[in-house]
């Protein structure tokens, strides 16, 4: 499952549809917010920064405050891939990250998702 394209595609161009799908659903940007500060540490204004320097998945992953330790905790499948199984470390980190906004658009509860 290599396929670099993604980790220098800019997060920038990704997140509005990281927004539209939760949005969609009925929830937040705000929920959105919570879920990415809960994967990677970054706080708002980090996270408006990376936006508007378009940060590539790659160094969003890289440069990120501290991954969440219960990060082994998101299991299924993503894509067609157990986001557990997957070798590549980066490719985990997006595949958990969209998983999380999968959960969150499928309306599963906030303490479930951040794993509480």
């Amino acid at each position: 499952m290599k396929n670099t394209k993604i980790f220098q595609t800019a997060f920038a161009s990704v997140y509005p549809h990281y927004v539209t799908k939760a949005e969609k659903k009925g929830r937040t940007k705000e929920e959105l917010h919570e879920v990415v500060f809960w994967l990677t540490g970054y706080n708002e204004q980090e996270l408006q920064q990376l936006i508007l320097d378009r940060t590539d998945f790659e160094t969003f992953f890289a440069e990120a405050p501290q991954m969440n330790p219960n990060v082994s905790k998101i299991t299924g499948l993503i894509c067609g891939y157990r986001v557990e199984e997957i070798e590549d470390k980066l490719m985990q980190q997006i595949r958990y990250l969209d998983k999380l906004v999968d959960e969150l658009a499928k309306g599963k509860a906030m303490e479930k998702i951040l794993r509480k």
